[in-house]
């Protein structure tokens, strides 16, 4: 992964300008992507990835060309979701292909970087991991997003990992908030929890697409989605059984679809 200190402009010392050169890049990469929406709760164990993945292959059997970058980089589980083969990625100069996984969605995910169970782990002092790590993360998403020739797409998904410092860092990489879906599960624990995130995301000035209810019909009781949806005025776009069939997955994807969209850039 490239740092400031790497690229090749002329004055190394010119941060801001080389800054502003990354993010050139990924405004360039990014060209063909028709949307961006980032895929977030807030927090964990919602089931967030697989309706990623699942929205994902919904939206491409449809028609239209879909893609997933896999933004939890310590808890990437995308490839797997979408059987993408452990392949080494095919990189050229200027550029890496993402991997190719069930219905054609493409996909690129820190996953695919590593040993099969290992950590990620960056060089640097053990001692000082706690200042830089952070940076380093930020670094590895906007690669993904400036390196990876992701070519024509309808829509790019990209699944956040749990809080909400991925987000922010998407917004600063991108100079515009993305669309957010939102994934909670019934219980009132996670009403609370995805209330927060949906608050920042408002605030930070993201249009929201809807709330997708995960694991409806089990153990789990309460009405999180509907309480969400009338507290923020958006719509509860699907609502997902623990055994869901893929026309239920069909019925969510035609519901992104038709949300009204706005234009992303990065500058």
């Amino acid at each position: 992964m490239r740092t400031y200190h790497d690229l090749t402009d002329p004055d190394r010392s010119g941060l801001a300008q080389q800054i502003g050169a990354q993010r050139q890049r990924v405004a360039e990469r990014l060209a063909g992507v028709g949307r961006i929406v980032a895929v977030m709760s807030g927090k964990g164990g919602v089931g967030k990835s697989y309706v990623t993945a699942h929205l994902a292959r919904a939206l491409a059997r449809a028609g239209k060309p879909t893609g997933v970058l896999d933004a939890d980089l310590n808890g990437p589980t995308i490839p797997r979701l979408l059987e993408v083969s452990r392949a080494p990625l095919t990189a050229h100069s200027a550029h890496v292909e993402p991997m190719v996984g069930l219905d054609g969605v493409r996909c690129i995910s820190m996953a695919l970087l590593l040993e099969d169970g290992a950590p990620l782990a960056f060089r640097g002092p053990s001692a000082e991991s706690f200042v830089w790590r952070g940076a380093m993360e930020a670094t590895a998403l906007r690669e993904f997003l400036g390196d990876v020739e992701w070519g024509t797409l309808d829509t790019l998904l990209l699944d956040l990992p749990p809080g909400m410092q991925r987000y922010v860092e998407l917004c600063d990489i991108l100079g515009t908030p993305p669309a957010v879906l939102t994934v909670t599960i019934p219980t009132p624990e996670s009403r609370d929890a995805v209330r927060r995130a949906m608050r920042a995301a408002v605030d930070r000035g993201s249009a929201l697409l809807g709330v997708v209810e995960n694991m409806v019909g089990g153990e789990l009781r309460g009405s999180a989605a509907d309480e969400l949806a009338s507290e923020f005025g958006t719509p509860v776009i699907g609502r997902v059984p623990f055994h869901p069939s893929a026309n239920a997955w069909d019925q969510i994807a035609d519901q992104v679809s038709r949300a009204p969209r706005t234009a992303h850039r990065a500058s």
